[in-house]
């Protein structure tokens, strides 16, 4: 049986992988230290015979007992509101958390995948945004901290893969959504509905012209595994490409809900991108991927979840874990 590692696995993605992973008939081991995944995501695991769970910051030395396999490195803060409140530890685990793991994949000789974002593309000059794009990033604003952190990362990834042969993979995840998003993470899809569901109006940030790309998690799931076990070494976009205005998606939101909320419209945060869409031709080609889920559809699912949260959920307002979490 292959052993896969997957760190931030008690988040949005990671613990959707986890699944995948133990689908596919793998052991898993999954390593969190909670600053911004939950527990809850990982529960229904917890007895899983191929599934053992690590509470571990990978900021600090990392250790696998046994042979590894596969290792997918996705912790990190993922939202504005969390690595505007915790951009010294967004950027250690870019960057140290990120060493430690390429140093465990060089001893253990396995193959490394590194969660990269679109927002290495910044507030993007090309559109749609292709990967031999190489970005507008403003590297001293407030999200600073996420893009270079990303950036960095890719970087000593093929650093690694060109000085010690270390197999290495680089997925850019463009916005993606699902159950097991935080209602309170700050991104679009969970504030909307929140707002609908506890009967506030929808917020939207500058005039609502900026668009965005939405990718239902399944698919993004699906091409990230295809993307490990595929033999191209350089970032590869994983998106959905149907690009929409926020003022159009705040619309949808409210057709989907069946509220009566209003549209109000705040100040747009520094360097927030204006366009955002995968250009998603090498994923095709190489992958043979690209999402076969309608937002529609996906938004119908996400909905339904976020509904059958307890009632206390709605109305929390920060992750429980930072104050837990704060080493400078």
């Amino acid at each position: 049986m292959k052993r896969v590692l997957i760190t931030g696995a008690a988040g949005f993605l990671g613990s959707h992988l986890c699944d995948r992973f133990i689908n596919e008939g793998y052991h898993v081991i999954g390593m969190d230290n909670f600053i911004t995944g939950d527990p809850k995501n990982l529960a229904h695991l917890t007895e899983h015979p191929n599934f053992e769970f690590v509470e571990h910051d990978v900021t600090e030395f990392v250790s696998v007992e046994g042979d590894l396999d596969y290792i997918l490195h996705f912790a990190s803060p993922a939202s504005p509101i969390d690595y505007l409140k915790i951009p010294i530890q967004t950027l250690k685990v870019g960057s140290l958390g990120t060493h430690n793991l390429l140093g465990l994949a060089k001893a253990k000789k396995a193959r490394i995948l590194i969660a990269s974002t679109s927002e290495v593309y910044g507030d993007p000059l090309v559109h749609p945004q292709s990967e031999d794009y190489y970005g507008n990033v403003n590297t001293i604003g407030p999200r600073g901290v996420y893009d270079e952190a990303k950036r960095f990362q890719e970087s000593i990834t093929m650093a690694y893969h060109r000085v010690h042969g270390l197999e290495t993979r680089i997925v850019r995840i463009f916005n993606t959504y699902g159950p097991r998003m935080r209602l309170n993470d700050g991104r679009v899809i969970p504030a909307f509905i929140g707002q609908a569901l506890r009967g506030e109006d929808l917020t939207v940030f500058g005039d609502g012209s900026q668009t965005r790309s939405f990718c239902y998690v399944d698919d993004q799931i699906e091409g990230i595994y295809r993307l490990l076990l595929s033999d191209y070494v350089y970032p590869v976009n994983i998106g959905n490409p149907h690009e929409i205005t926020i003022k159009e998606f705040a619309e949808e939101i409210i057709k989907l809900t069946g509220t009566q909320q209003k549209i109000i419209y705040k100040e747009l945060p520094q360097d927030d991108p204006l366009q955002r869409q995968p250009d998603i031709t090498l994923a095709k080609k190489l992958l043979h991927w690209e999402p076969k889920i309608d937002r529609a559809e996906g938004l119908r699912i996400t909905y339904q979840y976020f509904k059958s949260l307890p009632k206390e959920e709605l109305y929390k307002t920060e992750h429980k874990n930072f104050k837990n979490h704060i080493k400078l």
